[in-house]
């Protein structure tokens, strides 16, 4: 595949356009209402440092709950992840979309701003969380797609998320973030872990698995 066409294929899915929109308005805003301070950029980190962890217990916690008996909830994990497990390469089901993804970020800032009572302050936070969350897109589209990337830490977090699709559905939760697996226990020797059987089959699950 032409190395154009992967790049077209990311930057310009709707889910990621928007979210690059959003982010630059958003800071644009920012630096024409506040400019940039100490403050901004601490938030702004609080914003990267907030989505890495809840990418980890979002894919480990919710994203893997077992199938709910409840057929909308089951259609809700399988359109965000156990329909992924099963076709690990089809586009239409590797990013986050929208409809999942703004409601979050609202939530998330809102907190923020509840607690800080910081226009500003929110502002960078929610810059933050965007900007994590198109590095994890782009670092989870590597993934998945025949590229390979240049650097060491690079191919090892590609080869760490394709452990979690094809090795054991029980580890290797972080996408974008593996370290957070290591303080969680869930990084682990691909030697010493057994291959699932379920990793392609994330609703078939029976309990206890």
């Amino acid at each position: 595949m032409a190395r154009a066409r992967l790049y077209k294929d990311f930057f310009l899915h709707t889910d990621i356009t928007v979210m690059f929109v959003l982010l630059l308005v958003l800071v644009g805003a920012h630096l024409a209402l506040f400019g940039v301070g100490i403050r901004s950029l601490i938030c702004f980190g609080a914003g990267l440092v907030g989505f890495m962890f809840s990418e980890y217990m979002t894919h480990r916690f919710f994203f893997h709950l077992k199938a709910p008996r409840n057929s909308t909830f089951l259609r809700l994990l399988k359109r965000l992840h156990y329909d992924h497990h099963t076709h690990p390469s089809d586009l239409k089901l590797l990013f986050l979309p929208l409809w999942y993804s703004l409601p979050n970020l609202v939530v998330f800032v809102g907190v923020f701003y509840l607690i800080t009572g910081l226009p500003d302050a929110s502002a960078a936070f929610a810059a933050g969380l965007i900007t994590m969350l198109l590095m994890y897109e782009w670092k989870h589209y590597v993934a998945h797609r025949p590229m390979q990337p240049r650097t060491r830490l690079g191919k090892w977090v590609k080869k760490t998320h394709l452990l979690h699709h094809f090795k054991n559905e029980n580890y290797w939760y972080g996408v974008s973030t593996p370290f957070v697996d290591a303080i969680f226990g869930t990084l682990k020797d691909e030697k010493q872990v057994p291959t699932s059987a379920f990793v392609k089959d994330l609703e078939g699950r029976p309990e206890g698995q």
